[in-house]
């Protein structure tokens, strides 16, 4: 049974120019990207995907950095998605990701780890809703 999950490809990554490798790295896994758009986020979504960090120090600089600019957002298919997707994406430090992944090899500190993907079937199912109103 196929599993969907939420990967974005974060502003920073959108403005290095890195949207083509990333996507090409989920793709050779043999996942298939059932929906893809580029977009901004609006203050809306963001605080909704990032609800558990409120009132957190850091909060309101993720809020802003999130929104600051383009983002490709997908939803991609296949057998164990998340666990795929996970692995492949790589610690979120990307100091701490190992080569290969995708913030290990993209990832410049850990604000900027290029990447966010779900971490659950669960939030899969609520970050697809938020941003694509499923």
């Amino acid at each position: 049974m196929d599993q969907r999950t939420y990967i974005m490809i974060k502003p920073d990554a959108v403005k290095r120019g890195l949207i083509a490798p990333i996507i090409q790295r989920f793709e050779n896994t043999g996942l298939v990207i059932e929906r893809l758009e580029l977009a901004v986020l609006t203050r809306e979504q963001a605080a909704a995907n990032y609800v558990e960090h409120e009132g957190k120090p850091f909060y309101e600089g993720l809020i802003e950095y999130i929104t600051s600019g383009p983002v490709v957002k997908m939803v991609l298919a296949g057998p164990e998605a998340v666990m795929v997707c996970r692995k492949l994406m790589g610690a979120t430090n990307p100091r701490d990701a190992a080569p290969g992944t995708v913030r290990g090899d993209f990832g410049l500190t850990v604000d900027a780890n290029v990447v966010h993907g779900s971490d659950s079937s669960e939030s899969a199912r609520r970050e697809i809703d938020i941003f694509f109103g499923e």
